[in-house]
């Protein structure tokens, strides 16, 4: 799959994305009566325009990836035709209209000293702070206590999306919540990179990702989208067994590209485990 280098590659990338949510509704799902075989999956392009109330020759251009104007009225018809959620109809207005603003990511070097206080005050919490990239540029000894050092790590090492899917340490932690963990943080990625079409930074992260990673590839094909990762985790540990926390997220008040992660132990011995896990940490430090 190309980049999304240029204004022309957006429209490609509108392509995929509408096929794709065609293609995974039935016409039952869209209240429509099936008839006869299909020869592919999902909604036919006019039954997509005869819901949304365009035109087939038009709703066939614009699935097609051609350069045509799109009203905000269309977009949403289309949105409600093909049952998108927010996150997804969020998605359908970054491809479809380029002259919507798009967010400028500020990338700090590093994290404010009262932030990384902050961190640090959180204990036994593994809690870290991420750009909009997803690079981790703070975090706390409880995190790298899960985690491995992060401060011996490279840039590339300590990016989420990186680390989901080439960390064999993190695939392990995670067990058997590592495919929907990897699908949502792939689906974020992919949410980001529509926003920053034209920084080179998200095609080349692409790329590598891609060279590093069949199954990334395949979630990135699966064209899911969302904006969020916030959900209960049970992370396994080598010798203490599961850990189970509860995940809190939240905007940094002083950088809103900037996103705080807490991992806040449950009440069932998670947190006397995290106090030995965190004591051997240091004893090894």
């Amino acid at each position: 799959m190309e980049a999304m280098s240029n204004g022309l590659d957006r429209y490609a990338e509108l392509s995929r994305f509408l096929r794709t949510r065609r293609e995974r509704m039935t016409p039952r799902e869209a209240g429509l009566r099936e008839s006869g075989r299909r020869r592919t999956p999902g909604l036919r392009r006019g039954e997509v325009a005869l819901l949304a109330d365009v035109g087939l020759d038009w709703y066939t251009y614009l699935e097609q990836g051609r350069p045509i104007n799109v009203s905000a009225e269309v977009l949403d018809r289309i949105a409600e035709a093909l049952r998108l959620n927010e996150s997804e109809r969020r998605h359908l207005y970054y491809l479809a209209r380029k002259q919507l603003p798009l967010t400028e990511s500020k990338l700090p070097a590093e994290a404010t000293p009262a932030l990384q206080r902050f961190l640090d005050s959180q204990g036994l919490s593994p809690s870290n702070a991420m750009d909009a990239r997803m690079n981790i540029i703070a975090w706390n000894a409880a995190y790298c206590a899960l985690n491995g050092d992060l401060a011996a790590m490279s840039d590339r090492e300590r990016n989420l999306v990186w680390m989901t899917f080439t960390s064999p340490r993190f695939r392990y932690i995670k067990g058997d919540q590592w495919e929907p963990h990897a699908r949502r943080v792939a689906a974020n990625f992919h949410a980001g990179y529509a926003r920053h079409a034209d920084d080179p930074w998200w095609s080349e992260q692409y790329e590598a990702l891609c060279q590093a990673s069949s199954e990334f590839r395949e979630f990135w094909d699966s064209h899911e989208v969302v904006d969020a990762i916030d959900a209960p985790k049970t992370l396994r540990c080598p010798n203490l067994g599961n850990l189970n926390f509860d995940l809190v997220t939240f905007q940094y008040a002083a950088d809103s590209n900037l996103t705080v992660s807490i991992h806040v132990p449950r009440p069932d011995g998670t947190a006397d485990k995290m106090r030995q896990l965190l004591s051997e940490y240091h004893s090894l430090g």
